[in-house]
């Protein structure tokens, strides 16, 4: 297993880049390989560990782990608080 860092991660298209740690070439990331509960997500500059894999145009990182993932959380207010009888 290889670590590094994310390079850049775009949540709208559910890809980005990492490095390995190192080297200079880019991975491709995809939110799939994400191995996280929730909303799968990467930060820029966040420490990762990862396997990789020769995919059809170039090396792919996989089986994507993040130092401290976690799922998101979100705030949830009591109903009583939002509806006004």
């Amino acid at each position: 297993m290889a670590s590094g860092k994310v390079k850049w991660f775009n949540n709208a298209k559910g890809y980005g880049f990492v490095n390995e740690e190192g080297k200079s070439e880019d991975l491709f990331a995809h939110y799939s390989h994400i191995q996280m509960d929730g909303y799968k997500t990467l930060k820029a500059g966040q420490s990762v560990t990862f396997d990789i894999v020769q995919g059809p145009k170039g090396l792919h990182a996989v089986n994507i782990c993040g130092a401290g993932a976690t799922a998101s959380k979100v705030e949830v207010q009591p109903i009583e608080s939002i509806v006004q009888a």
